[in-house]
């Protein structure tokens, strides 16, 4: 099988990014940029971001998970400790996050380190969730191998019944993670490929350093 796409192309138009007009923290431009394209871009999820992780097998790993809280100190998701990112992140916090949002023609890439949040945070969160969604975290044993999709179905069914009435407490393995950026680049499209890049570094003193970056 075979196909050629290198006609594939398009004019990236609809924005620009200069190095003279950004914050000197990369937090208030993320913002900015996620505010712009919540309101103006209609993606269907703005929250949605691609998290790396490299994996025992010395892979990297990418999958799409849900930005649910973002601060000056990071960026924060929830999952199951025991999945395959859980795993990952255990054996090495170092991860990358990504956001492209095609409307705008923008995109911002995340270097960072993961970690675990308090207890009562998860705890909090957890109990925000719609409860079939609570109820979906204690049927799914996340990554693992299941036979067929009847088996998660009865097993809700289950739930459902076993749980009626009654509050459901966060199981143990499930939680959320911060990731705290040491690094944020600011992808914005142009013509001809001249994209703008600006990079944000932070320094031991904890400034951001900021650099233009070629296309």
């Amino acid at each position: 099988m075979e196909k050629d796409l290198s006609n594939y192309r398009k004019s990236y138009e609809k924005g620009e990014l200069l190095l003279k007009e950004v914050p000197e923290n990369p937090m208030e431009l993320f913002q900015k940029w996620f505010y712009e394209i919540d309101i103006h871009f209609a993606e269907d999820e703005t929250n949605a971001m691609t998290i790396s992780t490299i994996g025992p097998d010395g892979y990297p790993k990418n999958r799409v998970v849900l930005l649910k809280k973002y601060t000056y100190e990071g960026f924060i998701f929830y999952t199951n400790y025991n999945s395959d990112k859980g795993k990952a992140i255990e054996a090495n916090s170092n991860v990358c996050l990504s956001f492209f949002w095609h409307g705008a023609e923008r995109q911002i890439i995340i270097k960072g380190k993961a970690e675990k949040i308090a207890e009562n945070l998860s705890d909090g969160y957890f109990e925000s969730r719609p409860r079939g969604s609570q109820l979906g975290a204690l049927v799914s044993n996340q990554s693992e191998v299941v036979k067929d999709r009847q088996y998660l179905e009865e097993n809700l069914s289950k739930l459902e019944t076993e749980y009626e009435g009654k509050d459901i407490q966060r199981p143990s393995n499930w939680g959320g993670y911060i990731v705290k950026p040491v690094e944020i680049e600011f992808w914005q499209g142009r013509p001809n490929r001249l994209h703008d890049r600006i990079r944000y570094r932070l320094q031991k003193d904890y400034n951001w350093q900021i650099n233009r970056l070629s296309p």
